[in-house]
């Protein structure tokens, strides 16, 4: 049984769906990060970089456990391990990674950089704000456009692109306020996902996960800056 170790966030959520979707059986490690817990050693050698998610798979290749972080790594093992949620023929599964990594380059930085700066940035940060937000909007314009042009971010077939982008996306609103209603394809699209099974599923569970573990606005001050490598953990 796979096991994830994770908490509420956008790219934890992306492994509860693929697991879902791919029907495996998993069992979940709640990682209560504004609490500190990802800087527990026994946690830091699963992954050096102290964050969410990382899964453990006892049953890995060559039947050997396998410990694997970082989100898209995550997904790109899942699809792997199942043959499922990744197209066989060459070029439409570089087209599905290639926007995979689109999320993880782009979408994943760019949300939550802006996500940080609204919420937890001292008064007087109007640029940092305004750069992230007009980068969130230039991407949603992209996403839009490929979702008017194309069924599925990855191209023919819903797969680990599309898993890795509804996190996001999903809350448009919450990143762009009104704006989010121009780009309707996104909004259809995301509409399309939420209703699957497997993700109302996976939503669910990410619920669970959330009561389980504190939330930003109950961390303490010692615990949030050494989350965001402030105060007395920042390097200059």
């Amino acid at each position: 049984m796979i096991t994830l170790y994770g908490m509420g966030s956008p790219n934890v959520v992306k492994i509860y769906i693929a697991l879902e979707e791919l029907g495996l059986t998993y069992t979940v490690r709640p990682v209560d990060v504004f609490a500190g817990a990802q800087f527990d050693p026994q946690f830091v050698q699963l992954n050096p970089l102290a964050k969410v998610p990382v899964i453990t798979d006892p049953d890995g290749p060559g039947g050997k456990s396998i410990n694997v972080f970082e989100s898209g790594a995550i997904l790109l093992y899942l699809a792997e391990k199942t043959g499922k949620l990744l197209p066989a023929d060459p070029a439409a599964r570089f087209e599905a990674i290639q926007w995979m990594m689109v999320q993880m380059t782009n979408i994943g930085p760019m949300c939550g950089q802006l996500v940080h700066f609204k919420r937890f940035a001292p008064a007087g940060s109007d640029y940092p704000i305004s750069r992230y937000n007009t980068q969130v909007h230039r991407l949603f314009e992209v996403y839009d456009q490929r979702l008017a042009a194309k069924p599925w971010v990855g191209g023919a077939e819903y797969g680990i692109a599309d898993i890795a982008a509804f996190p996001w996306l999903r809350i448009g609103t919450m990143l762009l306020g009104d704006a989010a209603s121009r780009f309707a394809n996104v909004q259809r699209w995301v509409g399309t996902i939420g209703a699957r099974p497997a993700v109302q599923r996976a939503l669910a569970a990410v619920d669970k996960v959330r009561a389980e573990t504190t939330q930003f606005d109950k961390a303490s001050p010692a615990n949030l800056d050494r989350l965001f490598g402030r105060g007395e953990y920042a390097a200059a």
